[in-house]
């Protein structure tokens, strides 16, 4: 038993050695960042674990399940930046260093002092909550280990902690933190689940693939039977996920590269990705089965439009071509930033499947959409423009239309087909000239509508939309709606801590301004979810006149007036 483990210990230093040389990890400053807080290192979530419609792009950082914790400057610079959104990131700093790089801290609460006075003024200056701003380099330069912030839950966060990221300065690419030797405890192998096999004589979106459960013999993962495919083109994806010891759950893999014997022929190395490119997170999974609620299948070999990708094509276009009726011996290499690295061995052979895979059959089918061409669909009242690099792979599209002009509903494709960036849809319609700028454009995909107020020219209706679905044409005259929470009008608000309303619209975009005795008055809207006011200098005792606007994206407005004294 020794023996055979020492055997695997050996197979699996030497296959990550060849892992190693085959796609070069990048060598970044070890020891130049610290850790960012003065807690024992633990993360909830690392870079580029896999999440709806984009890549985990950083580090989520334990803070013991509280706010508040004091976040420091992970090395000298100067704060570059400093954004606030009511999702996404929330409050978020962003410290340029000297050797080129850039630090990111996100979901925080309230800046250090002199930050947090600045900010707030630039606010009231510009007359709006949510700010990017450029800082100049000069005014708040920071030594390493500086308190800068405490942490918090802001933004799109969903619990107390910190998001961290490092970042190329010049071309804004994330590059992966674990990389630059951060004290994270981590001597546990990735975990193999599952192994997909694709038919890649023809497109992803036409087929599902046969998708085979892995077990764990003597320290190496197998599939226990022949596998079997009538295709002489294939490709793989896996299921596997990371751990890291008093983290828990399960984190995202670093690598994978696939071996036909001893012959590297593609992987992947999650590192170097843009927020520009995070979408593609949709071309690196199998987004049909993840759609529809099945688990996460990484493909070991990009799709042909995934152009700025994190795969290797290292012999051929990263398919196993498969020409006789010999057996290959496959193995994937499954690693962490670590190096802690697991082997998938299984064999596979031309002929008969034993369960043949079952293809998905489009209705309606009457274009093609291709990777890495400009497409467009369109008949007498409907078009469909999507610019170069929109699709993954080779859509066979489908359409219908329903209903009865100018309010006909038109569906193009799944949902479950991603595409990566905007397309454009127009539709034609006869509207009355009185409503003609009250029109939205409503895209049915996945989850919630989205509306888009829809530009006219010439007859057509224009919006822009990244998902494929069902668009239809609405008139939007319901002006949106205002509550308060709390607060009424003439009101003694001597012991309110703050003032607070609800907003809501039925296309859902909104913009509030509130004036306090005709000055600007800054609320917050962390998570979307309402606007508030806390109350400090910019309302001084005495009586006050509050006044709230809502508008929505095609105009319609709403506005209160309330009467207080403080």
């Amino acid at each position: 038993m020794k023996i055979k483990s020492t055997i695997v210990a050996v197979l699996v230093l030497i296959s990550y050695a060849a892992v190693a040389q085959t796609i070069p990890i990048p060598p970044y400053p070890k020891g130049y960042f610290q850790w960012p807080l003065h807690l024992t290192p633990g993360i909830a979530a690392n870079f580029g674990e896999l999440r709806p419609n984009h890549y985990h792009m950083g580090l989520d950082i334990r803070t013991d399940h509280k706010q508040n914790q004091q976040v420091f400057a992970a090395a000298e610079g100067y704060i570059a930046r400093v954004k606030i959104e009511p999702q996404g990131f929330g409050r978020s700093i962003y410290i340029n260093h000297p050797n080129g790089l850039t630090t990111v801290y996100a979901h925080l609460n309230d800046f250090n002092p002199e930050l947090e006075k600045y900010v707030t003024d630039q606010q009231y200056q510009l007359k709006s909550w949510r700010v990017f701003l450029d800082i100049p380099p000069d005014l708040f330069p920071v030594k390493k280990d500086q308190f800068i912030a405490y942490s918090g839950n802001t933004g799109g966060s969903q619990g107390p902690h910190l998001h961290f990221e490092i970042r190329d300065t010049k071309t804004d690419k994330v590059l992966n933190p674990l990389l630059f030797g951060m004290p994270i405890n981590d001597n546990i192998p990735p975990d193999i689940y599952k192994l997909a096999v694709y038919n890649r004589n023809s497109s992803v979106f036409d087929e599902s693939p046969k998708i085979y459960a892995v077990k764990k013999v003597n320290g190496v993962y197998i599939v226990p039977a022949l596998i079997r495919t009538v295709a002489s083109k294939i490709s793989f994806a896996i299921m596997a996920f990371d751990r890291y010891e008093n983290s828990g759950g399960r984190n995202g893999i670093f690598q994978a590269l696939l071996f036909d014997s001893t012959k590297p022929i593609a992987g992947f190395q999650l590192d170097s990705i843009s927020y520009n490119e995070t979408r593609d997170c949709n071309a690196h999974i199998d987004y049909r089965i993840r759609s529809k609620g099945g688990g996460w299948l990484e493909h070991v070999s990009r799709l042909p439009g995934y152009v700025v990708s994190p795969y290797h094509l290292i012999n051929g276009d990263g398919a196993v071509y498969i020409s006789d009726d010999s057996i290959h011996k496959m193995h994937i290499d499954v690693s962490d930033a670590y190096g802690n690295t697991s082997v998938m061995q299984f064999q596979i052979q031309r002929g008969p499947m034993i369960q043949g895979s079952t293809s998905y059959v489009w209705a309606g089918t009457n274009a093609f959409f291709f990777p890495n061409k400009e497409n467009k669909f369109e008949t007498e009242d409907f078009i469909i423009e999507l610019p170069e690099n929109c699709v993954y792979d080779v859509i066979h599209s489908s359409f219908s239309s329903e209903g009865a002009p100018p309010f006909k509903t038109y569906t193009i494709n799944a949902s479950d087909i991603p595409v990566h960036g905007y397309f454009t849809v127009k539709i034609k319609a006869d509207i009355p000239a009185e409503s003609q700028n009250k029109v939205v454009m409503m895209c049915a995909g996945r989850g919630t509508p989205a509306y888009e107020k829809a530009s006219l020219d010439s007859g057509w209706y224009s919006a822009k939309f990244r998902e494929f679905g069902s668009y239809k044409l609405l008139v939007d005259n319901a002006a949106p709606t205002i509550s308060p929470i709390g607060f009424r009008d003439n009101m003694k608000a001597t012991t309110l801590k703050r003032i607070a309303f609800t907003a809501s619209d039925n296309t859902m975009d909104l913009k509030f301004t509130a004036t306090l005795d005709g000055n600007w008055l800054r609320f917050t809207n962390d998570k979307g979810r309402f606007f508030s006011y806390i109350f400090d200098e910019h309302c001084p005792p005495g009586e006050h006149e509050l006044k709230v606007v809502v508008e929505d994206q095609v105009g319609n407005v709403t506005e209160k007036v309330y009467h207080f004294t403080r």
